[in-house]
């Protein structure tokens, strides 16, 4: 029996791996088979090239591109992080042919996203969405999620809560990018019907765990 395919996406300091960390966990103490995978993969070749090249995290490389990851242009861009997913795909698929639960940290949705942010007219943007949607789901024939789970931290928070990373890539340095990012999201998540969490509630940034009891009801639901 064909498994699941999960994405876990949201906007920056939302706890994506934290939450797809946790996940597995919690699936597998109820005894499903469950696997866990994070894009863009880092160590591997085409992650390598995202994660220098593109993006210059400062543990990994310098970025190649003079104007800034954020100024290149969307198309080049998505090219990157498609042909990481496409590379990689083989470690994914056996355990989705195997019956698992397979969760994704980002996916094309980031994609979408980031990309989309970049371009402020809206119905370009559109054709942007479409445009990735083609290129990684048709041409590039990637599997499509069968539940996608959007984590929105609002975009003030997450400013305060990356003060403690130690490495910040060219687009998490960008306050601009991370708010189109935002808005790109917002705007998928009701586009492509994702199930949205809120992460902060009343005002306050909620718990972990708080959070990791909804994403099991969403899935239970599913």
């Amino acid at each position: 029996m064909r498994g699941r395919i999960i994405v876990i996406e949201g906007t920056d300091c939302s706890g994506k791996e934290t939450q797809s960390n946790l996940l597995e966990k919690r699936l597998k103490e109820q005894g499903k088979k469950c696997i866990r995978f994070g894009f863009p993969m880092y160590d591997t070749p085409t992650g390598k090239i995202v994660g220098g090249c593109y993006l210059g995290k400062a543990e990994i490389s310098n970025s190649f591109f003079p104007e800034g990851a954020d100024n290149v242009d969307p198309h080049v861009a998505s090219l990157y992080y498609a042909a990481d997913r496409k590379y990689n795909m083989d470690k994914i698929l056996p355990y989705v042919e195997d019956g698992y639960y397979v969760l994704l940290d980002r996916y094309t949705t980031s994609n979408l996203a980031h990309q989309g942010g970049k371009i402020h007219d809206k119905d370009e943007r559109f054709n942007m969405y479409q445009w990735i949607d083609k290129l990684e789901y048709w041409l590039l024939n990637l599997p499509k999620p069968d539940q996608t789970i959007f984590l929105h931290m609002p975009y003030e928070y997450s400013l305060e809560l990356r003060k403690n990373r130690k490495y910040l890539d060219e687009h998490e340095r960008s306050p601009e990018h991370l708010k189109n990012a935002e808005e790109s999201y917002i705007e998928l998540a009701e586009l492509y019907n994702w199930k949205r969490i809120e992460c902060v509630k009343d005002g306050k940034i909620r718990s972990i765990d708080d959070i990791s009891d909804e994403i099991i009801t969403l899935i239970e639901e599913f």
